[in-house]
């Protein structure tokens, strides 16, 4: 059982990791100190519920709906770009642009919206929890350790996004470090809407 539960949390700990449109979203909310902390629970339990899900058959579901996963990987693309977008502008725009953004700070119904809409409308989000990690879980001896495994690793990760973004938020909040946060992040977030739009594996999916 121990090591259906070290297998689920390594390989789980290892895709979740990997810097993606979630990471980068909940790291940029804890510095701004931005209701990160829900942002960083909806994360966990989108997580948890689907590895869940992929682990009852669900990913057979999924291959079989090759239209949907069309629309969502180009839905995906447009609002990772439109974030991007947002986050060049605040690095452009300096204090002036941080002053309107403190002045304009989103309600907590907006930003899980947002971090729902980062989750949901990227179809690699569904080949890892729905298919990958499921596959893995197959094999192993017990497979309610590996689901439990599996979801300790986004409760560690986003935990700790949250929680140290939160602690280093005072020494980052000189204007330039908040242009050099902002410009970060949005050219993450363009990669990853980039490397979304020109998948071939994403496209054979698809």
């Amino acid at each position: 059982m121990w090591e259906s539960y070290l297998t689920g949390l390594l390989v789980s700990g290892g895709i979740i990791i990997a810097i993606g449109a979630q990471n980068a979203y909940v790291l940029g909310l804890a510095v701004r100190r931005e209701h990160h902390w829900w942002s960083a629970g909806l994360c966990m339990s989108t997580d948890l519920l689907l590895i869940t899900a992929g682990m009852f058959g669900v990913s057979a579901m999924l291959v079989a709906m090759p239209e949907a996963m069309a629309v969502l990987r180009w839905l995906g693309v447009a609002f990772l770009a439109w974030l991007a977008a947002q986050g060049f502008y605040r690095a452009i725009a300096g204090r002036q642009g941080l002053e309107r953004a403190e002045a304009e700070k989103r309600s907590l119904v907006g930003v899980m919206l947002a971090t729902l809409a980062v989750t949901v409308l990227n179809p690699q989000v569904y080949l890892d929890t729905l298919l990958l990690i499921p596959s893995v879980g197959a094999q192993q001896e017990s497979e309610a350790a590996f689901v439990a495994g599996a979801g300790s690793a986004s409760v560690l990760w986003f935990g700790l996004l949250a929680g140290c973004g939160a602690l280093l938020s005072p020494w980052l909040a000189t204007p330039r470090a908040w242009r050099l946060i902002d410009g970060g992040i949005a050219t993450m977030m363009a990669v990853i809407a980039l490397n979304l739009a020109f998948d071939t594996g994403l496209q054979a999916v698809a």
